[in-house]
């Protein structure tokens, strides 16, 4: 998805125990689509290398109907677009032209510099139905920005899978209890689909310096504190965090090692952010928007539309 400036989410900072903030975002119609952004928000930008999350839905589209995001670039990150109902198709300046489907991982990194887009395919425009689901970006360490952008697709049965009692893991990218996925990142990443039963229990270990979990559907306490879907919870360092299922429940689990940060950063802001540019350099974003606006990234073959850069 490309990056559209919205009111920021609601920000309620814990005084005590493993929660350290719960965001609220706020539902934003575009189209027929609600997508809630969770980060970056106003008192937290990031955790780990995730810098943005947009939740998807859920939706149901009406025949003729789906969604259409133009290409447009990106520099410095990868995305992750994860469904949980519903279909996207995929089309890159790489010439990768691949449809997503629920489970399944699009992992594209950006690098110096890719441009792509992201439609609803045309069967399930024809005929409408649903979209549920999730993307991410994943900032690049330092020495990684200006990598040769690349695209990879995995399979849902690619991803290691696992039973915890009443709860069921997929592991996207990254390592959880023991496990690793085949998704390769470039620093360490935990991305987690975490199913819920009913009453089930899941203990979220503290193997990562930073984590959260995000409520996709349903309703989990955590701590004494009942939170619902479309809320994004992140912990402090250290204890390992009990969520109880309220109800059958959708939860993503996101989080890693700190961002590195240029030595002249500021300890809240170690990456920059414009549009859909991630960088350490303020120079570094002002040259890709000059790039864009002056037509040197490459395009996707066969589409002439494209985002303009925002004012």
């Amino acid at each position: 998805m490309s990056w559209q400036d919205r009111d920021g989410p609601e920000c309620d900072p814990a005084e005590t125990g493993a929660i350290d903030l719960v965001i609220t975002p706020k539902e934003h119609d575009i189209g027929g689509l609600f997508v809630r952004r969770s980060l970056p928000s106003r008192l937290r930008r990031n955790v780990g290398p995730f810098v943005f999350l947009d939740q998807m839905g859920p939706a149901v589209f009406a025949p003729g109907q789906g969604i259409d995001v133009r290409p447009h670039p990106h520099i410095g990150l990868a995305t992750i677009t994860y469904l949980y109902d519903g279909a996207i198709d995929h089309k890159d300046s790489l010439g990768y032209d691949l449809a997503i489907r629920p489970g399944e991982v699009n992992w594209m990194t950006a690098g110096r510099g890719i441009v792509h887009s992201e439609r609803t395919p045309a069967k399930e425009r024809a005929q409408g139905g649903p979209l549920f689901g999730l993307q991410a970006w994943v900032a690049l360490p330092i020495k990684d920005e200006e990598t040769d952008p690349s695209f990879v697709h995995y399979p849902a049965d690619d991803l290691p899978r696992w039973q915890d009692g009443g709860a069921g893991v997929a592991l996207i990218a990254g390592s959880l209890l023991g496990r690793t996925s085949p998704v390769a990142f470039f620093s360490e990443i935990v991305y987690a689909d975490l199913r819920l039963n009913a009453d089930a229990v899941f203990r979220l270990p503290a193997e990562h310096v930073e984590r959260a979990v995000h409520i996709a559907e349903g309703q989990v306490m955590i701590e004494g504190q009942d939170l619902q879907a479309g809320q994004t919870v992140i912990f402090r360092e250290g204890p390992e965090v009990t969520l109880e299922a309220r109800s059958a429940a959708k939860v993503m689990i996101l989080g890693g090692a700190p961002l590195d940060a240029a030595p002249d950063a500021r300890p809240d802001q170690p990456r920059q952010m414009f549009w859909n540019f991630v960088s350490h350099s303020a120079e570094r974003i002002e040259r890709a928007k000059d790039d864009w606006n002056n037509g040197r990234f490459a395009m996707v073959e066969g589409d002439d539309e494209f985002i303009p850069l925002p004012d």
